[in-house]
C-alpha cells in the first residue's frame, strides 16, 4: 500500500510541475503570436499592461550583458542543477508538509518555464506588468508568477511553523 502512495504521491507533484510549466508554455506562445514587440495593451487602464519583450537575461535584465559562455553557465546550468536538486528534495523526502510541496512545484514549475524558454529561444519571454498605486510591477510572465506565489507559500508555511514551534516550546 506504501508503495501506491509513493507513486501517487510522484504522480501528483510531476502533474502541479507540469501544470505550472504548461500554463506558462501556452500564455507566452500566445503572446508571441498576438503581440507586436513593445507594443502595449491596456486590459484596466494603466493597471494592467500586455505587452511582449524578450528578456536574454534573468530578472530586471540582469545578466544580459554577460558573455555568452558566463550566460549559459549561470542563467542555464545553474539553474539546471539547483531544479534537478528541489525536485529530487521533494519526490524522495516524504516529510515535508503538503504546503511546503505545493510551494515547491511552483516554483520548479516556474523555474523549468523560465529556463526552457532560454535554452530553446534564446531569451525568457515577458508580457504583463501591474500599476496598483502603491505596487508597480517591472514586466513578469507566468513562470514569475509560479515562482512568486511557490516562495509566497513557502515563507508563510515557514513563519507559522515556527510560531506553532515557538508556542510548543514556550507551552512546555
Amino acid at each position: 500500500m506504501k508503495k501506491i502512495n509513493r507513486k501517487i504521491r510522484i504522480l501528483l507533484i510531476l502533474s502541479l510541475i507540469m501544470l505550472n510549466i504548461g500554463c506558462d508554455q501556452i500564455s507566452k506562445t500566445m503572446v508571441r503570436q498576438t503581440i507586436a514587440p513593445d507594443q502595449k495593451i491596456e486590459v484596466f487602464k494603466d493597471n494592467f499592461i500586455l505587452t511582449k519583450v524578450e528578456n536574454s537575461g534573468a530578472a530586471y535584465s540582469l545578466g544580459s550583458d554577460l558573455a555568452p559562455l558566463l550566460k549559459i553557465i549561470l542563467l542555464q546550468i545553474l539553474p539546471v542543477i539547483v531544479l534537478i536538486f528541489l525536485l529530487r528534495l521533494i519526490l524522495i523526502k516524504t516529510n515535508y508538509s503538503k504546503e511546503t510541496i505545493l510551494g515547491f512545484t511552483f516554483i520548479i514549475g516556474g523555474g523549468i518555464g523560465n529556463l526552457y524558454d532560454r535554452i530553446i529561444h534564446g531569451s525568457v519571454t515577458d508580457f504583463m506588468i501591474m500599476d496598483l498605486g502603491i505596487i508597480k510591477t517591472e514586466i513578469f510572465n507566468m513562470a514569475d508568477v509560479s515562482i512568486m506565489i511557490g516562495s509566497f507559500i513557502i515563507i508563510i508555511v515557514s513563519i507559522f511553523s515556527k510560531q506553532s514551534s515557538f508556542f510548543k516550546e514556550v507551552n512546555n
